[in-house]
């Protein structure tokens, strides 16, 4: 039995283009990884559409004759849904777990003596995904949605800049939190338990099922202020379709900024501690 313990300088001044440009590598190694999967992104685009028109008849019919329920009107619910079934592959709620088999295999090793940290490598890697993601898997729903129903478009010119910049952000949050289920692997091995937990939980509270605004106003300032789980998904959403006021999505914006930043922050703090007691299996 062995322990690893690797320590990675940050950037200095001096080296900060040879990081920035070494960042832009993975960034690009892991949209070039994704653009392989031809056959998977097919299967997923259909998958979305399919599901788009269960969820939209669903919320429609919540509307019901009124047109309207928890703010949203029925334009507002038809494009909440299409492009949260697009975004669903950008920001990936679920399915990653490379850092957790490779904690479980012992290739973690390999990884800590390399001059890149883990969090840094893994996050470049994934916002190569969310690029590919971005162009393959959000665009047909976006696309299809307005051929069958009648959606929202943004009539303020702020909206879609600060939409692209939520959905960049969300991507980055729930990377975050990605990895800190998965480093879990660094004391429990098996991280099935919490994977079923994250993706259970993320599902719901994230908004994917349902708008969060159905639920009591309390429940919803508990969750915005007290979880991460609406900067993940219905931040962006909510501020797409303008469900809120230009200075209520500002904030919300700069709420899911201060999430990120503390979840990438518990990321370093969380490998650093692995780092002093990790034990790797067969040597």
């Amino acid at each position: 039995m062995g322990s690893v313990t690797a320590t990675v300088a940050p950037p200095t001044t001096s080296n900060v283009i040879l990081w920035f440009r070494t960042f832009r590598a993975i960034t690009g190694s892991g949209f070039r990884r994704y653009s392989t999967y031809r056959q998977a992104s097919a299967a997923g685009v259909v998958t979305n559409l399919v599901f788009g028109f269960l969820r939209c008849y669903v919320l429609l019919a919540a509307a019901g004759a009124a047109g309207t329920v928890a703010g949203y009107d029925r334009g507002q619910l038809a494009t909440f849904v299409w492009v949260s079934q697009g975004l669903l592959a950008v920001i990936l709620l679920w399915g990653w777990t490379e850092l957790a088999d490779r904690i479980r295999t012992g290739d973690i090793a390999a990884d800590l003596l390399r001059p890149v940290h883990p969090v840094t490598s893994h996050l470049a890697a994934d916002l190569g995904r969310a690029g590919h993601a971005a162009l393959v898997r959000l665009l047909p729903p976006v696309l299809v949605g307005p051929l069958f129903f009648e959606v929202h478009l943004p009539r303020r010119w702020s909206t879609v800049p600060l939409f692209g910049l939520s959905v960049v952000v969300a991507v980055v949050l729930c990377f975050g939190c990605r990895y800190l289920v998965n480093a879990t692997a660094y004391w429990l091995h098996d991280v099935r338990g919490p994977v079923v937990l994250w993706a259970v939980a993320s599902g719901v509270l994230a908004g994917l099922y349902f708008p969060l605004r159905f639920l009591p106003e309390w429940l919803q300032l508990v969750l915005w202020l007290g979880t991460p789980f609406p900067s993940l998904l219905q931040t962006p959403l909510d501020v797409l379709v303008e469900r809120d006021s230009t200075a209520t999505q500002i904030g919300l914006v700069a709420l899911q900024v201060c999430w990120a930043a503390s979840i990438l922050g518990a990321c370093r703090l969380v490998q650093r501690r692995a780092e002093r007691r990790l034990v790797v299996q067969g040597g």
